[in-house]
């Protein structure tokens, strides 16, 4: 996984010999629109939304329903975003098209305007560990893009994201994808009722220690529901913090793994985040209820 910072913004793999190219801030367009008869969130217009419950609140069968069908959706639509993905196509072609897919289930793209964020999903490439903005960028062969997924529908929210390989990639590209995905679920596992939420970081943890990755401490899961974000805070790494889990608890699992070393910065548009040594990241994320039994996912998406 040692790799070097060549001329031009492109990184070499010693490993294998391949390249990817170091991103920055590209050209962004306009905002969006959406229909007037779309269901839309508090924060619509002035982008702030409302301050966050002071406690972990337990969902009623009411409000499962719809989270359940709001995850549904939000999943679905992350496939077919996804199945876009090759070289050549731009991330705001894929912006363009995600919003289309979400408009006409009835919903709104959570991220528009949400303090401020220009776009209607988050496209996170090669060294961008999360909140991505779409651009005219286009898509390389190499290239590792992670796209999230959030809508707000039916007075409650939906949320996901997974991780792609664009064209070929390299043998560690493909291994850091697969552990992230893989630590997810195994994570997503663990939560039964009685079990303390540290149980999900203590297991990505194991993951990503045994396969040489680092794990992005800035960026963490968060409680879900008729808010976009709200406690419980979910940690991705090894801790000792967060409650009991109870039956009626929703909240997102979302690490992002890193190539190389835990360090970040944001870029000047206020939301890109970066790694900063410029080596690569995967993100995956589900929504989960935490039931009587077995955990269930919310967001089912491949």
């Amino acid at each position: 996984m040692l790799s070097g910072i060549s001329r031009r913004g492109v990184v070499l793999c010693k490993s294998c010999c391949r390249q990817y190219s170091v991103v920055g801030l590209d050209p962004v367009s306009e905002m969006r629109s959406v229909p007037a008869s779309i269901v839309l969130p508090s924060y619509h217009r002035n982008g702030i939304p409302p301050p966050r419950l002071p406690t972990v609140d337990i969902k009623s069968k009411d409000e499962i329903s719809r989270l359940r069908e709001a995850g549904h959706i939000t999943g679905g639509i992350l496939d077919k975003v996804m199945n876009m993905v090759q070289v050549g196509i731009t991330t705001d072609e894929l912006d363009r098209y995600a919003h289309d897919q979400i408009v006409s289930q009835a919903a709104y793209p959570a991220p528009l305007n949400y303090r401020g964020y220009p776009k209607s999903i988050c496209t996170s490439v090669n060294n961008v560990l999360c909140h991505g903005i779409p651009n005219s960028r286009q898509l390389q062969d190499g290239d590792i893009i992670s796209i999230d997924v959030s809508i707000f529908y039916k007075g409650v929210f939906g949320d996901c994201c997974s991780t792609k390989v664009v064209g070929q990639g390299d043998s560690t590209v493909h291994e850091l994808t697969k552990v992230t995905r893989d630590s997810t679920l195994a994570a997503i596992e663990t939560c039964k009722p009685g079990v303390r939420l540290c149980a999900v970081g203590n297991t990505i943890s194991d993951y990503a220690e045994k396969a040489g990755f680092s794990i992005c401490k800035e960026f963490i899961g968060h409680g879900i529901g008729s808010y976009f974000h709200g406690l419980p805070e979910v940690y991705h790494y090894s801790n000792s913090h967060g409650p009991t889990l109870r039956p009626g608890m929703v909240f997102t699992i979302e690490p992002i793994l890193m190539e190389g070393r835990d360090r970040m910065s944001i870029l000047a548009d206020g939301w890109t985040a970066v790694s900063a040594d410029s080596k690569r990241a995967a993100q995956f994320e589900h929504t989960i209820l935490i039931t009587d039994n077995e955990p269930e996912i919310l967001s089912p998406h491949r």
